[in-house]
């Protein structure tokens, strides 16, 4: 057994493996209701075949207005939960286990899908868009002016994330993970290029971070004691005087005391910036919040063969790693990631009726 496809245990929930596929937007609900189709089933249904450990959903908003685009999934009526409930029963079926991830867009929200050809910016009114919200009336890049929150309307942000949380539940969701990460509307909270407020809810990092505490603590409220909660977090925003490593771990450290299991880690988003990608090159992050906030951590960004992925592992820089567009051109890359790393056939995630792919 390799440390790729050894278990792993947050509170009850048992993960069969430390492969897990990332939040992917697929900005494919034709009809804009929020509601997952047949394209959300066989997406992530594939994945839980081809057998990742945890799946998550794309970034799923807890209101109408929280969608990046029209087109985005939500979990904001019991429609959407129950059209969610066939997915998960699927994906259990495949041995998998599988998260939500619950969002608000803020400033980013109302924009184009991206799609090739598609227009760039904020859907306007009569295409149905809508005005977005922020932490600031600062417009993101390329986009309107959006509606500075009020502390009554973040209170109730707070409360659509918890309604949005029961939903998951109902809806047989094994976790959730909170998007606080690449520049939607609780990184904008985190961030000093997007949050200009002088109340409790700007200024110092206590009350930049105040909004993330407070969704965690409302949602750990909620949801179910046994069930695990995780957190994405963008490292950094890889700009002087921006949201940065040293804040994320000091975060990452206070979201442990209030329940958080785990943290995702991420980076940039809040605006353009140069970052330099390169294979594997947001591990230094999650390993140092891994270490400085004693929580686990779970890396992502170009993760794509299999033992740079073990070795990640092996080195301890992060306790799970999160694939996403490798894993959107290889559905089944942990099978054969198990029959690269010579896993035993009868420890690899093979459904029965792939059972042939594990022979040599």
């Amino acid at each position: 057994m390799t440390s790729l496809f050894a278990p792993i245990t947050l509170r009850s929930l048992t993960i069969r493996n430390r492969v897990w596929l990332a939040p992917m937007c697929q900005y494919s609900v034709e009809k804009r209701d929020g509601v997952p189709t047949d394209w959300h089933l066989v997406h992530l249904g594939a994945r839980a075949q081809g057998g990742f450990g945890l799946i998550l959903t794309e970034a799923t908003a807890v209101s109408p207005e929280g969608r990046i685009s029209p087109e985005d999934t939500g979990l904001w009526n019991d429609e959407q939960r129950d059209a969610w409930s066939r997915i998960t029963e699927f994906v259990h079926g495949q041995g998998a286990a599988i998260g939500v991830q619950l969002a608000h867009a803020g400033r980013k929200a109302s924009t184009y899908r991206w799609w090739e050809g598609a227009p760039e910016g904020t859907v306007p009114a009569d295409e149905g868009g809508w005005e977005p919200v922020a932490p600031s009336s600062e417009p993101g890049d390329g986009l309107v002016v959006p509606h500075e929150l009020t502390t009554d309307e973040i209170a109730q942000v707070v409360r659509d994330f918890v309604d949005a949380a029961r939903r998951a539940d109902e809806a047989g969701f094994d976790t959730v993970e909170i998007h606080a990460a690449h520049g939607y509307l609780l990184h904008q909270f985190l961030s000093p290029l997007s949050n200009k407020r002088t109340d409790d809810y700007g200024g110092d990092l206590q009350g930049r971070s105040r909004i993330v505490v407070e969704v965690l603590d409302a949602v750990r409220a909620v949801w179910p004691q046994d069930k695990p909660v995780l957190v994405r977090l963008s490292g950094t925003d890889w700009i002087e005087g921006g949201w940065d490593i040293e804040q994320t771990t000091a975060l990452s450290r206070t979201l442990r005391e209030h329940g958080a299991d785990l943290v995702d880690v991420s980076s940039g988003g809040v605006t353009q910036a140069a970052i330099p990608v390169g294979p594997g090159y947001q591990v230094p992050l999650a390993a140092e919040v891994r270490e400085g906030a004693e929580i686990p951590t779970a890396a992502v960004g170009l993760i794509t063969e299999p033992r740079q992925a073990q070795e990640i592992l092996d080195a301890g820089l992060a306790d799970a790693v999160l694939l996403a567009r490798a894993a959107l051109r290889d559905p089944s890359w942990p099978l054969r990631a198990a029959h690269e790393l010579g896993v035993d056939q009868h420890d690899a995630p093979y459904p029965p009726a792939y059972w042939r792919g594990a022979w040599h």
